[in-house]
């Protein structure tokens, strides 16, 4: 069980922005839970809360290798936070990393370390 006072950081362990996230944090003392998309998945309800707090351009990582693989069809669908939903839900890879549930509730999609600096 987590402390409420202590932030989420959402991603894949061998992604090189996600390492760099998790270092800053353990640099700067804060706790944080780790959640690995790779093994334990995309919570559904979390991804819609993402979206809802940063919409669909910012979480989609559309200059990733992991969006240049995708079907062109699939790239194409993608014109809304709905529609972004199944898409993120199979291609964890494609979600903007890493993504943070901050103990206030705020939600940040990727690293800025001025601004985690404000928070932590």
């Amino acid at each position: 069980m987590t402390s409420p006072k202590t932030p989420t950081l959402y991603g894949i362990p061998n992604c090189d922005t996600v390492k760099k996230a998790r270092a800053w944090l353990g640099d700067h003392g804060t706790a944080f839970v780790f959640h690995d998309f790779k093994k334990q998945g995309v919570p559904g309800e979390h991804l819609k809360a993402w979206l809802a707090s940063a919409g669909w351009q910012k979480v989609v990582n559309r200059q990733g290798t992991a969006w240049r693989k995708l079907e062109p069809a699939t790239q194409a669908s993608v014109v809304d936070n709905a529609s972004a939903v199944p898409v993120l839900l199979n291609n964890a890879s494609v979600i903007k990393r890493p993504v943070v549930e901050w103990p206030d509730g705020a939600i940040t999609v990727g690293f800025d370390a001025d601004d985690w600096s404000r928070r932590v």
